[in-house]
């Protein structure tokens, strides 16, 4: 399941949604969240973009590798967009399998590549002044290691 949504999401529920699998040995997420500090600076306000359909088409893209990879059940991806304050929810990836290194491995592949590939833009708010956020070449050499 993807979505790229506005509302938060509710990790209890998403989790116990991949646990109805009675297959499942293995069930791993990850939550991503708007901090306080980018490359050492302060942020008080992210505000997410997106290229609507674009967007989907490319997780439904990433998502069908990984399950080319990796005896995946169950692959849940959840975006947020809009405006975002400090500690709110930005990224849900849960991933189900019969065993835990596919979906740890599984897991870390989707986060790697929404982060290089999927059409988000993120502009940063601190204090007076905002500022759109630039690829850092960190999330593109871990995507790389990915590489066969």
């Amino acid at each position: 399941m993807i979505r790229v949504q506005q509302q938060d999401f509710d990790i209890t529920a998403e989790y116990q949604a991949l646990a109805q699998n009675q297959s499942a040995g293995a069930i791993v997420t990850f939550v991503g969240k708007v901090r306080d500090m980018n490359d050492g600076k302060p942020v008080s306000t992210l505000t997410l973009e997106h290229y609507p359909g674009m967007t989907e088409a490319v997780l439904e893209q990433i998502e069908a590798e990984a399950r080319e990879r990796w005896p995946l059940l169950d692959v849940t991806i959840i975006h947020r967009v809009g405006p975002l304050e400090l500690g709110d929810q930005i990224v849900y990836i849960g991933v189900s399998s019969a065993h835990r290194g596919a979906a740890f491995d599984a897991c870390e592949y989707l986060i790697d590549f929404l982060k290089t590939r999927a059409p988000f833009w993120k502009l940063e708010g601190t204090g007076d002044s905002q500022h759109w956020v630039e690829a850092k070449d960190a999330d593109q050499q871990r995507a790389e290691m990915w590489q066969d």
